[in-house]
């Protein structure tokens, strides 16, 4: 590979003059933006165990009172990235959230689009635009880019779940922001995946209208979703077991800058990801087992835990359990990939 100049081989006055002017010369840092083959990447390959994580996020509910927080978050921040970057990969921001019984995290809107996945509790809500949606283990619940939404808890014990936005992405572009608002009043009494989105292939057409919004759907049970994955595993003996996530109307991704996935892992099943371009990150919903990514030592996890992996990489899953299935939901940048036509 050809040697470029360095920065060391030019005057120090040429330098200087580059820099009253806000210039910087190009090749000295050419390799460092467009390295060969393969990019540079900052995403580490890490493990957030909940079991471990858990007792400091009950500690700072005694610490920090709901008015002091408005989202009382722990940020699972890749060290990669740096830990104030508040980034778990390139563009996906993570945190664990916690409220407890009684309390309400207050309704506000904002830029970045959000998925809560629940791992703790019971009793709660989010309220989406009017649209209450209850809050139980392994759900995914959309917050889209703009629509209000509040947290309220009116069950026994603390309830946690992971955030996942495209934070990092939309404060890199300057478009993060937020805007709060008053107490929600609701306009349905339950979440649409009850009734008009309860089946799939099956969607609403009220007064003989489709649906076209971005997001008709914002709560996807677990129980539905895992009960597909078994029921799959009975048909495909011999392939991976995986679902997408995708709006029910058009099949299009939940957000356009972030995939998200869940599949299963058969007792004692190996299986090697497709070798893609995006970082990933791994939520353990049921199981326990190993992650590997290219020829590093493996990571241990078990359910609850939540996984990073680099793109460009050869990833592989195990399920260290001879007799039950593992549950992983996954989040990734894909979307966005295909977007920009590098994936």
């Amino acid at each position: 590979m050809q040697s470029l100049g360095t920065l060391e081989d030019l005057p120090q006055s040429y330098r200087d003059k580059l820099t009253d002017l806000n210039l910087v010369p190009l090749w000295p840092n050419m390799r460092a933006v467009l390295p060969h083959k393969v990019p540079s990447r900052k995403t580490q390959t890490l493990n957030w165990q909940f079991d471990t994580l858990r007792p400091l996020l009950i500690e700072a509910g005694d610490l920090t009172p709901m008015e002091k927080a408005e989202r009382r978050v722990l940020v699972l921040a890749n060290p990669g990235h740096g830990l104030t970057n508040m980034q778990a990969t390139p563009s996906i921001y993570m945190g664990l959230q916690l409220i407890l019984p009684g309390e309400t995290a207050p309704n506000h809107r904002h830029t970045p689009n959000a998925v809560r996945i629940i791992i703790e509790g019971e009793g709660a809500t989010t309220i989406v635009d009017g649209e209450p949606c209850i809050m139980e283990r392994g759900d995914l619940i959309l917050t889209p880019s703009g629509k209000w939404h509040e947290h309220q808890h009116d069950g026994d014990g603390p309830i946690i779940w992971l955030d996942i936005l495209d934070l990092p992405l939309m404060y890199q572009l300057e478009g993060s922001w937020a805007i709060e608002g008053k107490t929600q009043t609701k306009v349905l009494e339950r979440d649409k995946s009850f009734a008009e989105y309860s089946a799939a292939g099956v969607v609403p057409e009220l007064d003989f209208k489709r649906e076209n919004t971005d997001s008709p759907m914002l709560r996807y049970p677990w129980t539905r979703t895992r009960a597909c994955l078994m029921e799959m595993a009975q048909h495909y003996s011999d392939s991976p077991i995986r679902i997408a996530y995708v709006n029910p109307e058009n099949g299009a991704s939940l957000f356009p800058s972030i995939g998200f996935g869940a599949m299963m892992l058969r007792p004692n099943e190996t299986l090697s990801l497709p070798k893609r371009t995006s970082a990933c990150v791994f939520h353990i919903v049921e199981g326990q087992g190993s992650l590997q990514v290219d020829s590093n030592d493996a990571l241990q996890w078990t359910e609850k835990d939540t996984l990073s992996a680099p793109g460009y990489s050869k990833v592989t899953l195990s399920n260290n359990s001879a007799t039950e299935p593992a549950f992983i939901i996954t989040a990734d940048e894909a979307p966005l990939h295909r977007y920009l036509g590098i994936f």
